[in-house]
């Protein structure tokens, strides 16, 4: 299986991108992963907030085309500990999926036509974090995820 994980822009801090770098290639371990940044849309900074999302939307659905699974994490979707993101992610591999997109948004979150077109979606706080940040932690928890299904002691439940 191949892990997507899908970004509107690039990370800023370096000490997010160190972060970054250190668990994609701890998960490399387990499976095959890809980071993918897509160029914000131009012009938008002084644009409304709906019009931004719309436009970061049709990037992010064009990238979608290249998975079989996609998943937004966003701040609506569905609140998991740990070992239930450990299970979704075996249930996915399990079921033959080849190449599983995880998405974050941008600062705004996304487009009515993303939502309606991914359906299942993941919470990692009720907690409001920065999009760049976002992707450390999920990336934290990815690589626990795996270490959870290896039975390995990276998660001390």
């Amino acid at each position: 299986m191949k892990i997507t994980l899908i970004n509107v822009g690039t990370t800023q801090d370096k000490y997010l991108r160190e972060g970054i770098a250190i668990f994609e290639k701890r998960i490399g371990h387990y499976v095959s992963i890809e980071i993918m940044y897509l160029n914000e849309p131009r012009n938008m900074r002084n644009q409304p907030e709906t019009v931004q999302k719309e436009a970061e939307g049709k990037i992010i659905l064009k990238a979608l085309e290249k998975t079989d699974r996609a998943v937004l994490l966003d701040v609506s979707g569905k609140t998991t500990n740990s070992e239930e993101f450990s299970q979704f992610v075996q249930q996915c591999m399990n079921r033959g999926t080849k190449n599983l997109g995880f998405v974050t948004g941008g600062p705004f979150g996304f487009s009515d036509e993303v939502y309606r077109s991914v359906s299942e979606r993941f919470s990692l706080s009720s907690m409001t974090f920065s999009h760049q940040m976002i992707r450390l932690i999920f990336l934290e928890q990815l690589y626990r995820a795996f270490t959870i299904i290896r039975g390995e002691p990276y998660h001390h439940a």
